[in-house]
């Protein structure tokens, strides 16, 4: 662990006085470090390549977006992500920032709990053309970019058509995504060692379509029907593209996993209810 990307969210004030104090705190330890600052909005492939190659593993200084940010690059790279939390969340931001010092001195000296955590890769075929690809640490979602109205989609796995879809969109989760937007939509709650494509109808006009776990192995198909409004999708709410009548999109496990620092299954459920305030009975 030689040279470290302190990516700061510069619109956390905590996370641009911390990361001067982690530089000289890692120059002590003889690791070379950059930063590379994150405004929460989508860069350019040439900034990302120029900023995340060449390092032996990621500092975020953030919140949860921050992290899923990082892990989109950083999953190909195979590049650990140690993440500070400095949100309002913390889900997957695992590390206090009053312990910052503690757990990275862990981390260096290989002493950290790390989690492997799949994600989803999307590619939308027009024409029988790839037009658009991308990952997400958390869900893929395709809605209407009007509030409140209904797009018509028509659903297959691994060739199996599932039958046609009308409902505000549709969320395409990882297990790590689970607990995010699918889980106010209504889907299950999944632990995140587990590999799976969870999808999650948002406000479906029947009261028959539930949420469906698909196998890894497999991929789903998502065609997108004539509708009345204007259809969308959005990776980790981070990256956005507009779809077109007869678009497909198709969603598979991806291909490398993202490594989460200083996260573990004790954690996940520490979470579960401290973050969540989930239970088992009357206690909540």
């Amino acid at each position: 662990m030689n040279h470290c990307l302190l990516i700061v969210n510069t619109f956390k004030k905590d996370a641009l006085s911390l990361y001067p104090k982690i530089q000289d705190f890692l120059e002590s330890k003889g690791v070379k470090s950059s930063v590379f600052s994150y405004d929460g909005t989508e860069c350019r492939g040439d900034e990302i390549k120029s900023a995340f190659d060449e390092h032996d593993f990621v500092i975020t200084l953030g919140g949860d977006g921050t992290v899923l940010f990082a892990s989109r690059e950083c999953a190909p790279r195979n590049i650990p992500v140690f993440p500070v939390n400095l949100g309002e969340f913390g889900f997957l931001a695992g590390v206090r920032a009053d312990r910052w010092q503690e757990e990275l001195l862990k981390f260096l000296e290989g002493r950290s709990s790390v989690s492997s955590r799949s994600l989803v890769s999307c590619e939308v075929l027009r024409g029988g053309s790839t037009v658009f690809k991308t990952t997400a640490l958390n869900d893929v979602v395709i809605s209407s970019t009007a509030a409140s109205r209904l797009i018509n989609m028509d659903v297959a796995f691994n060739h199996s058509n599932l039958g046609p879809f009308k409902a505000n969109g549709i969320i395409v989760a990882t297990a790590t995504g689970s607990t995010a937007y699918s889980a106010a939509a209504g889907g299950p709650i999944i632990d995140p060692s587990l590999d799976a494509l969870l999808l999650t109808p948002i406000s479906s006009f029947s009261l028959s379509a539930r949420p469906l776990l698909f196998s890894p192995e497999g991929e789903l198909a998502i065609t997108i029907l004539p509708s009345r409004v204007q259809t969308g999708l959005s990776a980790d709410g981070q990256i956005d593209f507009e779809l077109f009548t007869d678009d497909v999109v198709i969603l598979r496990t991806a291909a490398h996993k993202a490594t989460l620092v200083a996260s573990s299954q004790v954690q996940f459920y520490n979470a579960l209810q401290s973050k969540l305030n989930w239970a088992g009975g009357p206690r909540a």
